[in-house]
């Protein structure tokens, strides 16, 4: 099996294939899946892959997208990607693939700090995404809105980092994880010893090695996610 892995981002698309092969490309103004599938296909027209994961920025049920993503175009929801790619497809959250890239047993919670928020609860196998950056946290704006770039901007980087370890207590209480993995672009603004014992920063490649173990037959947790 031969896995192609895309990781959409609001800053770039990231793309990953069995044999260790990287690239990426920045995302479009609005972009829509025909535009996406434009720039895979000029990165990729001599790689080899038969099956596809993809990480989308916004919630999935039975492996579709269910709403238009908040920082990208319109058009998702609806389009076939099965037929564009003409092989398998799964699609899962994108904070729910880089969650499964970190995962390593037990009890984790997933905080993707990138254009917004990512959220994801993965329970003894079993992938739980969630859409909890859109309630409402301080000053009437939510924890995305707060958390993500447009937070960093306007808050500074004292102000932000003070507002994401606050987020880290509350979620902790309420979801009583084992442990906390920060993802994206901006959980590198941490060092080791400002986070709490149980936190501590992803890597680069885990939304790679994620869309490789959704084919992992072995795992429980893939079941859901066809």
């Amino acid at each position: 099996m031969d896995i192609l892995t895309i990781d959409i981002g609001g800053l770039s698309v990231k793309l990953h294939a069995s044999g260790e092969t990287s690239s990426s490309f920045p995302t479009p103004p609005g972009m829509t899946p025909q535009q996406m599938l434009l720039g895979i296909n000029q990165i990729t027209a001599d790689w080899y892959y038969d099956h596809v994961s993809i990480g989308f920025p916004g919630p999935v049920r039975q492996g579709k997208p269910i709403r238009e993503p908040v920082n990208l175009g319109t058009g998702w929801v609806d389009f076939d990607f099965q037929q564009a790619f003409a092989c398998p497809v799964r699609m899962i959250n994108d904070a729910a693939m880089q969650a499964l890239g970190a995962y390593r047993g037990g009890i984790m919670l997933f905080l993707g700090l990138g254009t917004g928020l990512g959220t994801a609860l993965i329970h003894d196998e079993h992938i739980v995404p969630m859409e909890i950056s859109h309630l409402p946290f301080r000053d009437a704006r939510t924890f995305e809105q707060l958390l993500g770039v447009a937070g960093l901007d306007s808050l500074g980087i004292a102000s932000w980092k003070e507002r994401v370890l606050e987020t880290i207590a509350l979620f902790t209480y309420a979801l009583c994880p084992e442990y906390v993995v920060l993802g994206g672009g901006n959980a590198q603004r941490f060092s080791k010893e400002e986070l709490p014992d149980h936190v501590s920063i992803g890597r680069n490649k885990d939304a790679s090695v994620g869309g490789m173990r959704l084919w992992d037959k072995q795992r429980a947790y893939l079941d859901r996610n066809k």
